[in-house]
C-alpha cells in the first residue's frame, strides 16, 4: 500500500496541465480554477463545457495529442486520457522532470491522488481511502456534509477576522498566543445555530482584545 502525505497545495498562478478533455478533465479543471491555477489542456477534442471555458479565456487549449516534452514548465499534471499507455507515458515524463502527476487510470502510477472533498466556506475536509475505495471516500464525505452544517461558514469567518485583528494589534508573541487560544473559547457556534449571531463590529473586536490582554 502506498502511504500518502496529506497536504494543502497552493496552485495560485501556477501552470497546471491536464492531458485529456472528457468528464475527468472537467472535474480537474473546476478544482484547479477554484484554486487560482493557470490551466492548460492538451487534447485533440474537449467537452462542450471545457470549450466554453476556452472561449471565455479561462483556460488554454492545445488541440492535439500529447507529445513527449509537453510538460516542461508545468507545476502539476493530470493524466486524464482514456488510453492507459498514454497516461503512463505522461507519468514517466512528469517523474523525469520532477513534476507532480496524477494518473486517472492508475492512482499508483502517479505521485499524488485527489481525495474526496467537502467545503463549507473556509472549511475544507478531504477524505482518502489510500486507493482502497474511492467511492467509499465519496460516501464518507457525504456523511460528513450532513454533520458539518452551514454554521461553520460564518464561524470560520469569525475566527479568521479575530485572528487577523489579534495578529495586527498585538505585538507580544506570548500575549498573541494566549489570545489566539482564547478565541476558540468564544461560543459563537451555538449563537449561529440558534440564529442569534451578529458579526462583531471592529469596536467589539478591539474591546475583546483589550479586555483579554489584561487578564
Amino acid at each position: 500500500m502506498v502511504h500518502y502525505v496529506p497536504v494543502m497545495l497552493n496552485c495560485e498562478g501556477q501552470t497546471c496541465m491536464i492531458i485529456g478533455g472528457g468528464l475527468v478533465a472537467e472535474r480537474k479543471v473546476d478544482m484547479l480554477l477554484a484554486a487560482g491555477a493557470l490551466v492548460h489542456i492538451i487534447s485533440p477534442l474537449i467537452s462542450e463545457s471545457l470549450l466554453q471555458l476556452v472561449d471565455s479565456d479561462q483556460i488554454e487549449w492545445t488541440s492535439r495529442e500529447y507529445r513527449d516534452g509537453d510538460l516542461k514548465g508545468a507545476f502539476l499534471v493530470h493524466a486524464a486520457t482514456d488510453v492507459p499507455t498514454v497516461n503512463e507515458a505522461i507519468a514517466a515524463e512528469a517523474r523525469q522532470l520532477g513534476v507532480m502527476v496524477n494518473v486517472a487510470s492508475s492512482g499508483e502510477s502517479g505521485n499524488f491522488i485527489n481525495p474526496a472533498v467537502m467545503k463549507r466556506g473556509r472549511l475544507t475536509v478531504a477524505v482518502s481511502t489510500s486507493g482502497a475505495g474511492p467511492l467509499a471516500a465519496v460516501d464518507i464525505c457525504s456523511r460528513l456534509e450532513k454533520q458539518l452544517g452551514d454554521e461553520f461558514e460564518p464561524y470560520l469567518e469569525f475566527l479568521y477576522t479575530m485572528r487577523c485583528a489579534v495578529k495586527k494589534e498585538v505585538s507580544s508573541v506570548s500575549v498573541r498566543r494566549k489570545l489566539l487560544r482564547k478565541i476558540h473559547e468564544i461560543d459563537i457556534l451555538q449563537d449561529i445555530r440558534r440564529g442569534s449571531y451578529t458579526p462583531w463590529s471592529p469596536e467589539q473586536i478591539q474591546q475583546w482584545i483589550s479586555h483579554n490582554q489584561e487578564e
